[in-house]
């Protein structure tokens, strides 16, 4: 039988070794080597006419006078946009590629998981417990909309001069009885994510994995919790631990979690791990436009487990005029966890709704 828990151990032990071999000096150049095409462009014109890294851009290359500095600043600026349409979709998310010419990117709000609304989402096994304030009898319909609110901002670069960045984001997750007029179409759950991520940008081709990349190692730590009182509040807090893998236009993100201890008096639900495990395992695959994405987490030892599948697709792909920022979307989710309220009740859940495009 598959063990998420063994398979985290493994993963992280080999982690441990490319982590080691990754850190290992190369070896400068020999003299006689022919220099990189970056050196190649520091040669071209003399420091003084070429422009400032930082501000390079077609404006600044137009007021060079000398013809010979203003050509080699229009070549960088074609090479620095053709490598930025060359990133993959990791590189992109969290920076893993520090372009010479770009300006540094800290505090600046961008997507962290997928942002998106689901018009209908239909659970045919609901929590049968709604609470509410003006009926106590107050019953939850099997059709809701789900939405999420995902960002991040990059707090510190290059920390110590090192490929080590520091990520803080939010994700806020709500189920919206919006049909349930009867009761007043209340939210049966919100669920507030805070996290700050120590990312270590490795991009490291693993050997023998066919161009298989370790593209960044995250350390960090995550709060969760729905801001409800008893006995509907539920919250846990974590130590989190990432790792990235990606080829062309698949990607792996395996997320493992340690829940840091509390009190058995403010424990709000003792038994989370029993239901939600130690992690979860992404797989991601990009088909031309489209977006394919898998979801797979659980404690097997305790028979407990969730599964979510995406499929999305530009609403430009449908019909050009409907642009390529919002995508159609569809989530099919089934087992435990799938918000705090539900962590140790089993949903069975199919939706459709739109999603912000991040990918292209």
């Amino acid at each position: 039988m598959f063990d998420l828990q063994r398979m985290i151990r493994r993963v992280w032990a080999q982690l441990l070794v490319a982590l080691v071999l990754i850190s290992v000096p190369v070896p400068a150049p020999a003299a006689d080597e022919a220099p990189s095409p970056a050196a190649e462009d520091e040669t071209l014109t003399d420091a003084a006419a070429a422009p400032p890294p930082m501000l390079l851009d077609p404006s600044t290359c137009q007021r060079i006078a000398d013809d010979t500095a203003r050509l080699a600043c229009f070549d960088r600026l074609a090479r620095r946009e053709e490598a930025l349409e060359n990133l993959t979709f990791m590189e992109k998310q969290w920076d893993l590629v520090p372009l010479a010419e770009k300006k540094k990117r800290t505090f600046v709000l961008r997507p962290h998981r997928t942002n998106y609304f689901l018009a209908a989402a239909y659970n045919d096994s609901p929590n049968e417990y709604l609470e509410s304030a003006n009926n106590a009898d107050a019953e939850a319909q099997n059709t809701e909309a789900k939405f999420q609110i995902s960002f991040k901002a990059k707090a510190w670069e290059q920390m110590f001069h090192l490929p080590l960045d520091l990520w803080v984001a939010y994700t806020q997750l709500s189920f919206w009885q919006l049909y349930n007029s009867a009761f007043s179409s209340p939210f049966r759950d919100t669920n507030y994510e805070p996290e700050a991520l120590f990312n270590w940008r490795t991009r490291y081709a693993l050997p023998d994995l066919g161009g298989l990349k370790l593209q960044f190692i995250q350390v960090g730590l995550n709060h969760q919790s729905n801001g409800r009182s008893e006995p509907m509040s539920r919250s846990w807090n974590r130590v989190v631990a990432n790792v990235g893998l990606e080829k062309d236009n698949f990607n792996a993100l395996l997320k493992t979690w340690y829940r840091i201890p509390e009190s058995e008096e403010n424990d709000d639900n003792p038994d989370i791990i029993d239901y939600m495990g130690y992690g979860e395992l992404w797989l991601t695959y990009f088909y031309k436009d489209t977006r394919t994405a898998v979801m797979l987490r659980g404690n097997l030892n305790e028979g407990h487990g969730a599964v979510q599948v995406d499929f999305s697709v530009p609403l430009a792909n449908l019909w050009e005029p409907l642009g390529r920022k919002f995508a159609l979307y569809v989530q099919y989710f089934n087992g435990y966890g799938e918000c705090l309220l539900d962590y140790n009740d089993s949903a069975n859940r199919i939706g459709a709704g739109f999603m912000i495009v991040d990918w292209l």
